[in-house]
């Protein structure tokens, strides 16, 4: 089989192509700089100049496949990107979906988030839950848009598309602000941790494999939560200091991260701030939850995630760089 794939040099993108090779399927990549993407080249990926505001150029790229993978996207979290974000989460995301229709491709699967249901007050949610009011973030804001006023009503129209929306997503290779957390972490510079907050964890191959599962299994019209176990903040740095030795972050209140927000985002506007201290990126951790049940996507497509505890002893030694550092404990 020959597929399309957007985001092909990210994190998730570039794992659902190493899968895609390893069965022996032809992978055309939409990349926007060829000479950034040589490793691809090397693994027997046929590279596509382009962008996803480009539709000459995806309608190229598209032509003969038999399945699209959409998978890139925009993920800052800071202020000054609004129309960035809207330009390649929202409007890269209706060129791409467009463009399949156009060409009439049999399949395709787009990558939301269960970010855009927003903070579910500690419930288990599933793909029918609706978030009504403001999000945390531009992030899930315009995942949200994309989601629910571009690939739904396409896919009510007809078009042959399945969703997956995966939690957060971790492993080795990740560069993300949970990788900056566990680096933090390890170099014993991560003084605290907000109680309550919690997410839905994917190990990355996982996550990829989902994605693949869909492309085989989903079914058009549906949307699939392909999120992890359920785990807050402090059971996951529990499940570290087990692992490593290295002692726990003080957990403390999530007004104090809200109340680090608001400073942020004065003093954002004067100074550069990390990733981890962006207003957003302290808002979407002040004792919030992203959590949605995966059991559609295990009855209907097979997905079986990992626990967490076997991809935190992988990721935390792939962190320090220094292989079997940290052992799986007995529990």
């Amino acid at each position: 089989m020959k597929y399309f794939v957007t985001g092909a040099t990210g994190f998730v993108g570039g794992h659902v192509v190493g899968q895609l090779r390893e069965l022996g399927h032809e992978v055309v990549a939409l990349v926007r700089n060829p000479d950034s993407a040589a490793h691809l080249t090397e693994a027997g990926v046929i590279l596509h100049r382009g962008d996803l505001n480009d539709c000459e150029s995806l309608r190229s790229g598209m032509q003969g496949v038999d399945g699209v993978f959409h998978i890139a996207g925009w993920y800052k979290l800071r202020r000054g990107k609004d129309s960035e974000a809207v330009r390649v989460n929202v409007d890269g995301t209706r060129n791409v979906l467009e463009t399949m229709r156009e060409l009439r491709i049999a399949k395709g699967v787009y990558t939301s988030t269960v970010a855009v249901f927003s903070d579910t007050g500690g419930k288990l949610v599933d793909e029918d839950y609706r978030f009504h009011g403001r999000h945390l973030t531009q992030y899930d804001h315009t995942k949200a848009v994309a989601h629910y006023d571009v690939a739904e009503p396409m896919m009510q129209a007809g078009l042959p598309l399945v969703v997956v929306m995966p939690g957060v997503v971790y492993g080795p290779g990740d560069r993300s602000p949970v990788h900056e957390m566990f680096v933090r972490y390890l170099k014993k510079n991560l003084p605290a941790i907000p109680r309550k907050t919690a997410y839905c964890w994917n190990h990355i191959d996982d996550t990829a494999g989902a994605h693949l599962l869909a492309m085989e299994r989903g079914t058009p019209g549906k949307s699939y939560v392909i999120a992890g176990p359920p785990h807050s903040l402090v059971d996951v740095l529990k499940m570290a200091c087990e692992i490593t030795g290295i002692r726990m972050p003080y957990e403390i209140s999530p007004s104090w991260f809200r109340m680090l927000a608001w400073l942020s985002s004065t003093v954002a506007w004067l100074f550069p701030l990390p990733d981890t201290s962006q207003p957003e990126a302290l808002r979407a951790m002040a004792g919030v939850t992203y959590l949605a049940s995966n059991e559609r996507a295990r009855h209907e497509l097979g997905y079986d995630p990992r626990p967490l505890r076997d991809g935190l002893v992988e990721t935390l030694n792939s962190v320090e760089g220094r292989g079997a550092l940290f052992k799986p404990s007995k529990k």
